[in-house]
């Protein structure tokens, strides 16, 4: 059955509260559109300067995001994926990286813990350690959601294009990529890298991602978008204007795509 998914563009800073007032607006004209599924972007409720201490990296229960979120989802009656928190489990040093399905119901239906993390120098000389701030995950998560079959990842992840043929093997018809892409590597590899993902798994692609200057003068690409599983662009966010875009998500489309060209019936391991 077709439904109507939405993905948030944000500009999260560092203020929880601020955030989810940013936030709550653009959800509700996502579900006033009659979206089923909303997803939002990296860092959803804490955009930090890069180099300063993570905030709100507590146990995902006690996170005040997903408190919110679990409320906000069951209220309107809609499937929520945050696209990442810092959630601190008992006895860890650093958090996990973490993006949160949350099912119409209020209840959080899966997690998925971002396994490549953002350790890089770029051109400019701007460096980039997230393996000092959080600790990788090791388990990829598909998901249901409704008749869809969602498979979660977040942002580095994008350049990791096994994964994303794992989950399809194992199911997905649809994949998240909730990010927080610099300008520089926004603009020479963020299209391309998601249509990819979407034509060699003949999939949808969901990329919500933060747009805009953060607090410390971090800037991120912007251009949410949306492509389904032949390739073609459904929508494009602008690239520094919080902001919601929207596009029918069809799993009988997925179905004939792989008809089309069955490239998951002909994947062989290597190796």
């Amino acid at each position: 059955m077709q439904f109507t998914a939405a993905a948030i563009q944000m500009t999260s800073g560092d203020d929880i509260s601020a955030n989810i007032a940013q936030l709550t607006p653009l959800l509700d004209e996502a579900v006033a559109r009659g979206a089923r599924f909303v997803a939002t972007p990296e860092n959803t409720f804490y955009m930090r300067r890069e180099g300063t201490a993570a905030m709100g990296d507590v146990p995902m229960l006690q996170h005040a995001g997903v408190q919110w979120a679990m409320a906000a989802a069951k209220a309107r009656s809609i499937w929520l994926l945050i696209g990442s928190i810092r959630a601190r489990e008992v006895g860890m040093d650093s958090p996990f990286n973490r993006s949160i399905l949350i099912a119409p119901t209020g209840e959080i239906a899966a997690a998925y813990d971002k396994m490549h993390l953002f350790d890089v120098t770029l051109p400019d000389g701007t460096s980039y350690r997230e393996s000092s701030q959080a600790v990788a995950g090791k388990k990829m998560v598909v998901a249901p959601v409704g008749d869809a079959i969602l498979g979660m990842s977040i942002c580095y992840d994008l350049r990791f294009p096994n994964l994303y043929r794992q989950m399809a093997l194992a199911g997905a018809d649809m994949l998240a990529v909730p990010s927080a892409f610099t300008r520089p590597t926004g603009a020479a590899h963020w299209h391309v890298l998601l249509r990819a993902r979407a034509i060699e798994n003949a999939c949808y692609v969901i990329a919500p991602a933060q747009c805009g200057t953060h607090p410390g003068g971090r800037e991120t690409y912007g251009h949410s978008v949306i492509f389904d599983p032949w390739g073609k662009l459904l929508a494009e966010a602008s690239s520094d204007t919080p902001q919601v875009i929207y596009a029918e998500i069809d799993p009988a489309r997925v179905a004939e795509v792989r008809a089309q060209i069955p490239v998951l019936a002909h994947h062989k391991t290597i190796g």
